[in-house]
């Protein structure tokens, strides 16, 4: 079950000019002020586990300024053995090799690190689109199912075929039925697939985020999570038949998994209109914290869990509570950032847990306090 990240070697990735860190297998904490590049931290972490940023940016973007590649290596040891990861960045080329053999499919890495992360960007998932719900529900199963990941794949790339051919279609005014049946058939066994595991991962969710929400909380709100997709009510391969003409005039394909959603609901009432900051907050850890636990039962492995500044705001003693949950056995390895040390460093040492403290200054580190003996 175990998983930790024993040593993480960083160069030219964002503000970090170079860093060699070794960790600590339960609990490790980046503080500094806002702006230190604490969060380039975790996200150079989380980027060794998806061979790519959390953040909506290019790769060429995360290379620091001035500079024409980046490199990422991490150490870990997972269920007893010994991994290495080591990503370059250069020149639009980006290789991954796990223990010095270069993965062919990048894809194929995915699972083999697990990581959870909660970051402040992560509210889009109340207040934004379909679009950040949806990468929320690919990014989870696909580390559990590695099939899952391929037919999503599959899904898209028929989809972007199927969209060309109704594009052309339009154009000609003349609809070739037969060549439209071979791509219709692909893309509704890929969607099938699709929405049986979307739908089955959802409502495993449910019930334990609904537990760490009240643990989180302490209040007595009802969560709930519907999932919204138009094969929920219909045979997709009919649906694609019966929207054609609309198809045709949008010159896409408009019905289908890409367009799926989640309702969050509090009190069966949408969270995003109904919900305060702090209920927002709580249901967002709560559902990180599920998902964590999602992958922890599917994979048989804890993921490395980082959590980027989610106590701000938060009082002295529900960030206790928060980091006494993470401490706890079900929870492996953390990695936490905050900006006030001594606050951290005082509920540590309350809890009792093995930790270490490094301080993030403009891309530099220096590790200023370790407990191994909890």
């Amino acid at each position: 079950m175990e998983l930790n990240l024993e040593h993480l070697h960083i160069t030219n990735f964002k503000n970090i000019i170079e860093l060699n860190l070794e960790l600590n297998k339960k609990i490790n904490c980046f503080v500094g002020l806002n702006g230190a590049g604490k969060t380039n931290i975790l996200d150079a972490i989380f980027y060794l586990s998806f061979t790519r940023s959390y953040f909506p940016v290019s790769d060429a973007q995360n290379i620091r300024y001035g500079q024409d590649f980046f490199m990422l290596k991490g150490q870990y040891q997972r269920l007893r053995v010994k991994e290495e990861i080591l990503i370059t960045f250069q020149k639009d080329q980006k290789t991954v090799k796990r223990n010095g053999k270069k993965y062919r499919r990048l894809s194929h890495h995915i699972g083999l690190i697990p990581a959870i992360i909660i970051t402040p960007d992560d509210i889009k998932l109340i207040t934004g689109t379909g679009q950040e719900r949806r990468r929320l529900m690919d990014m989870i199963i696909s580390q559990a199912d590695v099939q899952y990941l391929a037919t999503l794949g599959t899904y898209r790339k028929v989809l972007q075929q199927r969209n060309k051919l109704i594009k052309n279609f339009a154009r000609d005014k003349y609809v070739d039925e037969e060549s439209l049946e071979l791509w219709d058939e692909q893309l509704c066994e890929a969607a099938s697939y699709i929405h049986d595991k979307r739908k089955n991962f959802i409502l495993e969710l449910v019930p334990i985020i609904q537990h760490y929400y009240n643990i989180i909380s302490g209040g007595s709100e009802q969560i709930d999570i519907k999932y919204k997709s138009h094969l929920n009510d219909h045979n997709f391969c009919l649906l694609l038949k019966e929207n054609l003409k609309r198809d045709l005039a949008l010159e896409y394909t408009y019905a289908g998994i890409h367009r799926d959603d989640l309702d969050l609901l509090i009190d069966t009432q949408p969270i995003r209109k109904f919900g305060s900051q702090g209920q927002q907050k709580s249901f967002l850890i709560a559902l990180k914290f599920a998902q964590h636990d999602f992958i922890r039962k599917h994979l048989k492995i804890k993921p490395l869990l980082l959590l980027d500044d989610i106590f701000d705001k938060l009082d002295p003693q529900r960030v206790e509570k928060l980091v006494g949950m993470v401490s706890q056995d079900q929870f492996g390895q953390i990695f936490i950032t905050h900006t006030n040390e001594q606050r951290l460093k005082q509920i540590l040492h309350n809890l009792a847990v093995e930790y270490k403290i490094f301080h993030v200054s403009q891309g530099r580190i220096i590790q200023t306090h370790e407990n191994s003996h909890a």
